[in-house]
């Protein structure tokens, strides 16, 4: 069963993309009164006209949990037009201290994949007052900016956005990395196929898209709900996908003590394994520095 803290628009839209798939049965928890109950009997219905036979069920109770194998969260409150993610700190981190007690008291053997924002630091709240061991706890970001990087860099150079082959590292906010030395076109170097200044051009375009959704329709839905049925999928089925997501890291890219943007193998276990990719000085300089915002804001958190 996948379990979910927050029946919002992210939360609901991800809950509908698992059911779809048939990926597992899901229990949707949310504190407000009706919404979890309701979305459940909306998905069910969708996927009952589909021919789907996964369970979805909503409750306001945390026990509905209970024998969960994955946790996601996303509760807490949403980014806003004009907002950072880092905006969202001090409130998000005491709402994701007690969510995370309650899914180590009533899912102790859960994968927890967060996403509430600022999510690299919610993750290092989570892993820290769950108490699970750093495998099991990660966070959906990577996968997000990759998504949009391959919006960007498909229209950019007209060509299927099936033919991008990249990764997004990093924190997720306005120090995300998009790989570019690591990005491929059919097998074509991107650097061949872009200079150094338009390929900067695509990563500020990068950067920027999740801020002008928001401002536009309020919320970024759709891309977070896939990326986050993407995340699950590869755990409760064990596909071991290589995916970029937020994990501690312990000496890695010269990081240690936080949660950030790495490539992962993702799989029952959890992370199972992280991957160094050898970065440009660029790229090594903004990683650099999306840590030491992330570094910086856990040493600014409440106590928890």
């Amino acid at each position: 069963m996948i379990g979910m803290v927050g029946a919002g628009r992210v939360g609901a839209q991800a809950a509908l993309e698992l059911a779809s798939q048939g990926v597992d049965d899901i229990a949707l928890v949310d504190i407000v009164d009706g919404l979890a109950e309701g979305e459940a009997l909306d998905i069910s219905h969708k996927i009952s006209e589909t021919g789907v036979d996964v369970s979805v069920a909503g409750s306001n109770d945390y026990a509905t949990l209970r024998g969960s194998e994955v946790v996601i969260v996303s509760a807490g409150l949403a980014r806003k037009p004009g907002m950072t993610r880092m905006d969202l700190l001090e409130k998000n981190s005491a709402i994701i201290a007690s969510v995370s007690r309650e899914v180590a008291k009533q899912a102790p053997g859960c994968i927890l994949i967060m996403v509430t924002n600022p999510m690299d630091v919610m993750t290092y709240v989570a892993l820290k007052t769950t108490g699970f061991r750093k495998e099991r706890v990660v966070g959906m970001g990577g996968i997000l900016d990759l998504s949009r990087f391959k919006f960007v860099l498909a229209r950019r150079l007209q060509v299927s956005r099936s033919s991008i082959s990249s990764v997004v590292i990093g924190e997720h906010g306005e120090n995300m990395v998009p790989v570019a030395s690591h990005t491929s076109i059919g097998g074509v170097p991107l650097t061949s196929l872009l200079s150094e200044g338009e390929i900067s051009q695509a990563i500020e375009e990068t950067k920027k898209v999740a801020a002008d959704v928001i401002a536009k329709k309020g919320a970024t839905v759709d891309a977070p709900g896939n990326a986050i049925a993407r995340m699950a999928k590869s755990v409760v089925w064990n596909r071991r996908e290589v995916l970029p997501a937020s994990t501690m890291v312990e000496g890695q890219y010269g990081q240690r003590g936080i949660c950030i943007g790495v490539p992962v193998k993702l799989g029952k276990g959890g992370v199972e394994e992280i991957y160094e990719l050898k970065l440009s000085d660029k790229e090594r300089q903004s990683f650099i520095s999306g840590g030491e915002t992330i570094r910086q804001a856990i040493e600014s958190l409440p106590k928890f």
